[in-house]
């Protein structure tokens, strides 16, 4: 998954005011206690970020 789509995929499900928030404040244990950003500066494939905001977040299966 290229970092575009991974981020119109943020906005599409938070909005995109609050996609931004969110990926910048909200720690998941599912990241190894980082961030959306954070884990992305580390490494992470977008699509294993995508799959954990998923998961944490309840996105509705059709938006995955």
């Amino acid at each position: 998954m290229r970092l575009t789509v991974f981020w119109q995929r943020m906005d599409e499900h938070f909005g995109a005011g609050y996609a931004e928030t969110f990926a910048r404040d909200h720690v998941m244990a599912e990241l190894g206690g980082r961030t959306v950003h954070g884990a992305l500066a580390d490494g992470w494939e977008a699509k294993d970020v995508w799959r954990v905001v998923c998961t944490v977040m309840n996105v509705p299966q059709e938006m995955r």
